[in-house]
């Protein structure tokens, strides 16, 4: 896909998305807007169709509070039907908050911190074991670097040389209760993941032609992990960069202010 064409339909994701949580008045806005420039291309480049066989890409999310841009995309690829989105967290509906298997073409449940990057090691194993094509993309948020899964899964695929497996870490700079150096400093990453044998790639993570670049270009013999530098939010000004639009639902004033400069 062209540049132009990544913004445009990045765009049209984000108003929907909009829509999606409004509607339900649930949460979790600033950080599907700061993952949705990663999710537009990675689901664009990953070899994923509706057929879903079985050497397919993987695609874990482990950021799984970013459910409804996953939802989105999936559906317009004809991975899992249009019909009943517009339940999303609505009581009853199998399309909640959090990414979960029920829902076609979601590959494990996400959304406790630390607990995709572990399934998404395994796929890239069992791929390797049986010599069957396809990657393994893990999306995380810098949040989960704090969490003791990550660093043991970090080792166990770098000692198995997964080269088929690639992370990407939204690095926002936000999780749930304030910023990730106030809760628990996790840098340097760069150092960190390096010193745990994997291949590093910094990017801008808003970048439409890094982002595509750092997820299609080969490997070195190692597994790789994108550090994406972003702003939760994206998009929208008044959501850039602040946190209480990781839990705080939208009123009909910024729905339609937000709504405003999306369009404009």
């Amino acid at each position: 896909m062209k540049m132009k064409d990544y913004i445009e339909k990045a765009k049209n994701i984000r108003i929907k998305v909009l829509d999606l949580i409004y509607k339900a008045q649930t949460s979790h806005i600033g950080s599907n807007f700061s993952s949705l420039d990663i999710l537009t291309v990675l689901y664009d480049i990953a070899d994923v169709d509706k057929d879903l066989k079985e050497d397919r890409d993987r695609v874990v999310i482990s950021k799984g509070w970013v459910a409804a841009t996953v939802y989105i995309l999936l559906a317009e690829k004809g991975i899992m039907p249009k019909e009943g989105l517009d339940t999303y967290c609505k009581e009853g509906s199998k399309y909640i908050g959090l990414v979960e298997p029920s829902v076609r073409g979601i590959e494990a449940a996400g959304g406790s911190m630390g607990f995709g990057f572990p399934f998404g090691a395994g796929f890239a194993l069992a791929k390797k074991i049986k010599n069957e094509k396809g990657k393994t993309f893990v999306l995380m948020g810098d949040g989960e670097m704090a969490i003791g899964t990550t660093w043991e899964s970090a080792l166990i695929a770098a000692h198995h040389k997964l080269e088929n497996l690639f992370v990407i870490v939204d690095c926002n700079g936000l999780q749930a209760m304030g910023k990730v150096k106030e809760i628990l400093n996790v840098d340097p990453l760069k150092d960190k993941w390096r010193a745990f044998g994997w291949e590093v790639r910094e990017i801008d993570g808003h970048n439409f032609e890094e982002i595509e670049k750092s997820l299609t270009a080969p490997s070195s013999g190692k597994p790789v992990v994108i550090l994406a530098k972003t702003v939760k939010g994206k998009g929208v000004s008044f959501m850039e960069g602040n946190n209480i639009y990781h839990y705080k639902n939208l009123s009909e004033e910024e729905y339609n202010k937000a709504l405003k400069e999306l369009n404009g």
